[in-house]
Parts: C-alpha cells; sequence; structure tokens
C-alpha cells in the first residue's frame, strides 16, 4: 500500500440523506468547525474517521477512532470503509456510513479521501476550507503539537492537494474566523436542503 494512496470499495453502502463532505489541508481547523456544525445542527450526523495514528497530547478522544494497524486492516479485509489512506505512514479511513433515518452525513476527511467518496457519490457536497494565509497555517500545525518534521511534510502536502480540492469542491471557505466559517457552513447546508 503506497502512502499517499487512498482506496474504495465498489459498494458505496446504505442509502441516506446528503453526503456534506468537509475536506482541506492539515491545519485549516476541519476537526473543529465540523464538531460546531454538528452541534448546531440535530440533522448532521458524523461519521467518525479511524486512524492509527497517535492520539496528540490535548486531543479530544472523540476526534478520531484511535486504532492499531492491525484492526484497521481487518476493517479493511471486512470491507467496513467507505474509503482509507495511507498518509504520511499512518492510515485513515472513513467507516462506511449508517446514520438514523432522517439526517445527512457529514465526511471530514483528508483531499485523496474526499476524491473517492465524490466519485462513488457524485452528488455530495464538497466544502474545501481554505487557511486564510500559509503562516497561520503552519502555526495551527505547530500549536495542536505536530513536530517541525510533520508540520514541514503537512505543509508540502498542502501545496500539492490543494489545486485538487479546488477542483473537486462544490464550496471553498477560508477559516480567517471560526464563527464566521460555522456561519458561512451552515448556510451552505441550507442552500442545499432547500433545492432538494
Amino acid at each position: 500500500m503506497s502512502p499517499g494512496t487512498s482506496h474504495a470499495p465498489a459498494d458505496p453502502g446504505p442509502a441516506h440523506g446528503f453526503i456534506f463532505i468537509v475536506s482541506g489541508p492539515g491545519g485549516v481547523g476541519k476537526g473543529t468547525i465540523v464538531n460546531a456544525l454538528v452541534q448546531r445542527d440535530q440533522r448532521l450526523w458524523l461519521s467518525r474517521s479511524w486512524t492509527t495514528r497517535a492520539q496528540r497530547h490535548g486531543e479530544s478522544d472523540g476526534a478520531y477512532v484511535f486504532t492499531d494497524r492491525a484492526s484497521f486492516e481487518s476493517r479493511i479485509a471486512a470491507g467496513g470503509f467507505l474509503e482509507w489512506t495511507d498518509f504520511l505512514g499512518n492510515y485513515y479511513g472513513t467507516p462506511t456510513p449508517d446514520p438514523v433515518a432522517g439526517r445527512d452525513v457529514v465526511l471530514e476527511i483528508e483531499v485523496n479521501g474526499a476524491m473517492h467518496v465524490k466519485k462513488l457519490h457524485p452528488e455530495a457536497v464538497l466544502i474545501f476550507v481554505l487557511p486564510p494565509s500559509r503562516d497561520e497555517q503552519q502555526r495551527r500545525l505547530r500549536g495542536r503539537g505536530d513536530p517541525e518534521d510533520r508540520v514541514a511534510e503537512r505543509l508540502q502536502k498542502a501545496l500539492d492537494e490543494e489545486p485538487v480540492g479546488l477542483q473537486l469542491a462544490n464550496h471553498v471557505v477560508v477559516n480567517d474566523d471560526l464563527e464566521r466559517t460555522v456561519g458561512e457552513m451552515m448556510q451552505i447546508i441550507g442552500h442545499h436542503r432547500m433545492l432538494d
């Protein structure tokens, strides 16, 4: 399995409402944004991603399902992921969604994963989040405890990912202020529901 390569099963999984994908490079605040959206909108159901990376100091237990490589690979073999990737030496994956009826799915995933979900579900709404500046992105990555080599890797990865994410995106949001960003994304979600 090559680093940075995403994989997706042929079966898209069970029926559901809208799929809203929140994607963007590391350090843009995807997790904070998604948590705020789910708290404010009871119709949103977050599909919590799995990862084999170590939990960061101070990181919420609910940020991911933290697991080991053997458990992750066992779930891959069982077809339990909508998409998964080997990213910077760790697995990340989106479990096959199984939301409560009448709720919309929110996926917080990296760009490679978003690309594969869009292939399976072209109707999914991809909201691509950008940092206000590269300096601010670097500050946020350092602030969450990433070591310097990992900060450099994620910044380089962002340069590679952003053109792809911008091309795939239905909407682009710059996270320069959390309240404004969440409000803008709530408006986007409401707009798509009205069109349904």
